[in-house]
């Protein structure tokens, strides 16, 4: 039977999300789903001088009811400056050299809109990683999409004829597994594995983005870890 996962979009997510995509067989993206200010879509954290530090995409000022596929970046968004705070954080890092093309190709991607921008950034880190996970967007699938949250799930998972759905860990209080049973679903939830490397001989700093594991971890590293150090729960 088909596994499916689904989850909103974020720029340059953290590695856990990349295991979610590479333990099922199609990974759905949300982009019909309200952007909120407070959340992570546009916005991460990097390493810099040994503490964590925000970056984000400036978006153009607009009404907070708009989806994320509505939402445009700012007209003035200086790619420049962004890559700038990448170089000056990781340029003695180990696999700066690998992987900061990468993100030129990235950040400099010249689609306004800020879902498309985002799916194209997770295409592409997806591609780099080599995972082969199908992944598709939530408003091209034919379902009631005025339902919310575990009925929406429910609705897509039989849609796309899964027999497994697998989300992040942090939603164990939100699904009821005998829900999805009722519906032949098997409810799962992944479990990332420790996983720790040298950050210029500081001590470890976590929960930070996908950015910071890429420069400080050769590429089959990498993908190992993202293919094979977690566990379905």
């Amino acid at each position: 039977m088909k596994s499916l996962a689904i989850m909103q979009p974020y720029f340059l997510p953290y590695p856990g999300y990349f295991q979610l995509i590479a333990a099922v067989d199609t990974f759905v993206v949300y982009d019909n789903i309200k952007y909120t200010k407070k959340g992570w879509i546009n916005r991460n954290r990097m390493l810099r001088n040994g503490r964590d530090a925000m970056f984000s995409l400036p978006l153009k000022s607009d009404s907070d009811s708009l989806d994320v596929c509505e939402r445009e970046l700012a007209a003035d968004f200086n790619r420049d400056k962004l890559l700038n705070q990448f170089r000056e954080a990781y340029r003695r890092a180990p696999c700066f050299e690998q992987t900061f093309p990468l993100l030129e190709q990235i950040v400099r991607f010249e689609d306004p809109n800020l879902f498309r921008f985002l799916h194209h950034s997770i295409t592409r880190i997806c591609e780099h990683l080599g995972i082969p996970t199908r992944i598709l967007v939530s408003s091209g699938i034919a379902i009631d999409h005025g339902l919310k949250n575990q009925d929406k799930v429910l609705a897509l998972c039989e849609a796309m004829g899964a027999g497994t759905y697998v989300n992040a860990i942090g939603g164990v209080e939100l699904y009821s597994k005998e829900a999805f049973r009722d519906k032949g679903i098997d409810l799962k939830f992944i479990k990332s594995g420790r996983f720790e490397y040298p950050q210029f001989g500081g001590a470890f700093v976590p929960a930070l983005s996908i950015v910071d594991a890429m420069m400080f971890n050769a590429p089959d590293a990498l993908r190992h870890q993202v293919a094979a150090n977690y566990e379905l729960v």
